[in-house]
């Protein structure tokens, strides 16, 4: 396969890794496996560009994205219904779409499983035409992240204490928003602390990440938590993955949802993959089932096909 590669050198991981060195083992690892690579190493104010080129590009099977959240849900977007591939290098704190596609959480153990990688098709999601990969957040989270981009990290370590320290902040100032959610036929009007939808279902007994990417369904994750206690609670299911075992959850599925928001939409934000963004007064979000094709390690692919 013919890959270009793109690495963030400010995304996550990478800001850290000695990028000379591992350019020199992605090109020796792929090559010896009878792939081409063609790879830029650029700033985080430059990734746009070098995505928009690496995904444009004729002649490309696969394009290599590395670097955080931010990079990879700006990679996936461009090659959403295209027949170019995502191979996704994680180099976030998380990387939780690539824990769904059961793609290995080192750079190296990444690297090699795409020696030998098939590409397979999954869903990407849309909010109000913007795609995303993992998750379209209001309330609980936006704040949290709002809360941690005041404060200085220079690592991924650093990372985990500022979102730790920026959820406890949350948690003992929650706010409610006033929501109409429509969900198929079905309208509902609730106080909520945190919607999250998701790009398929999350699992269970894990971190939040879907366990079928091709699962052909947005999940629409509706707390209305307000007490410390229950937010707490809250807080502890989702790290241990438990969301049906917590009473303030509403859990739903559907191919299509609208979120309107009954207060001025200036007064919040909404957090999509990871980042801040302006929250529109009505956001309708849909699913697009096999809309991304990515490269997944073999074993993987052929679970899914069986």
């Amino acid at each position: 396969m013919r890959f270009a590669a793109v690495l963030n050198q400010d995304g996550g991981t990478l800001r850290t890794t000695d990028l000379d060195d591992f350019s020199q083992r992605m090109r020796q690892t792929l090559e010896a496996a009878g792939h081409s690579v063609d790879l830029h190493v650029v700033s985080g104010k430059d990734i746009a560009a070098a995505l928009d080129s690496a995904a444009s590009r004729r002649g490309i099977d696969v394009v290599l994205a590395g670097g955080g959240d931010g990079t990879i849900s700006a990679a996936a977007a461009r090659l959403m219904g295209k027949n170019k591939a995502l191979a996704i290098l994680p180099a976030g704190t998380m990387n939780l779409f690539a824990r769904g596609l059961g793609i290995p959480q080192t750079l190296n153990a990444a690297l090699e499983s795409f020696v030998d990688g098939d590409v397979a098709a999954v869903d990407i999601a849309t909010a109000n035409g913007r795609p995303f990969v993992h998750q379209f957040s209001i309330g609980m989270h936006a704040r949290m992240v709002q809360h941690r981009e005041n404060m200085a990290f220079a690592s991924r370590l650093g990372k985990i204490r500022a979102s730790a320290q920026a959820a406890w902040a949350t948690i003992n100032n929650p706010q409610a928003i006033k929501v109409t959610l429509t969900i198929g036929e079905a309208e509902i009007i609730t106080r909520t602390t945190a919607i999250g939808v998701t790009n398929n279902l999350f699992g269970e007994g894990h971190l939040p990440y879907a366990d079928d990417p091709a699962g052909g369904v947005l999940g629409i994750y509706v707390t209305v938590a307000e007490q410390r206690r229950h937010i707490l609670k809250f807080f502890f299911n989702v790290a241990r993955g438990r969301w049906r075992d917590n009473e303030h959850v509403d859990i739903h599925q559907a191919e299509r949802v609208v979120v309107k928001i009954h207060a001025p939409a200036r007064k919040y934000r909404a957090v999509i993959d990871g980042e801040l963004v302006k929250l529109d007064q009505e956001t309708t979000i849909r699913t697009h089932p096999g809309a991304l094709k990515v490269l997944v390690p073999a074993r993987n692919a052929k679970a899914e096909a069986a």
